[in-house]
């Protein structure tokens, strides 16, 4: 009975090596996030107190706290008239960083009025530095880097979005 027994946990030990080595040896494979629209932003300026459409772009919203946490980690890309808008539950300073963020970005800090209050301009890929807005904002829009300058954004600029 002792010989079956100890058999029997021979065996069982024996597996469980396999199957753990088995186990270890599985590669993790990722994928690319892909972009889907969720929504388009639009971006004006005042002129002669009448506001004129900059530019208008396909976004995706990150309005729950995994996007939000996510946001545009592991992306190798981003076509030009993209962007994603962060919407914070609450109107206060903001502050975000590049963690395994790949592509440099433009961050755009919005008030609740939907006034663009700062900007943090070509960000860094990967820095986990702080990019704090300085001002309370309640959006973030973040684009590729170097866009906010070809277009002209200035600080007062406005956005409108809607969610498709």
């Amino acid at each position: 009975m002792k010989k079956n027994i100890f058999i029997i946990f021979i065996v069982a030990f024996t597996l469980s090596i396999f199957s753990c080595k088995k186990e270890n040896d599985k590669k993790i494979i990722t994928e690319e996030i892909q972009f889907t629209k969720e929504g388009e932003l639009s971006i004006y300026n005042l002129k002669d107190s009448i506001p004129n459409q900059i530019v208008t772009l396909d976004i995706e919203i990150a309005d729950n706290d995994y996007e939000r946490e996510t946001g545009l980690m592991y992306r190798k890309s981003m076509e030009e008239k993209r962007g994603m808008l962060f919407i914070q539950e609450n109107m206060r300073p903001q502050s975000f960083y590049m963690k395994n963020t790949l592509i440099p970005l433009d961050i755009i800090y919005i008030d609740d009025q939907y006034k663009i209050v700062s900007f943090q301009k070509n960000a860094k890929p990967l820095d986990e530095s702080s990019l704090p807005s300085g001002k309370p904002a309640k959006y973030v829009l973040e684009i590729n880097a170097g866009l906010s300058d070809q277009w002209n954004f200035k600080v007062g600029d406005s956005i409108s979005y809607k969610k498709s």
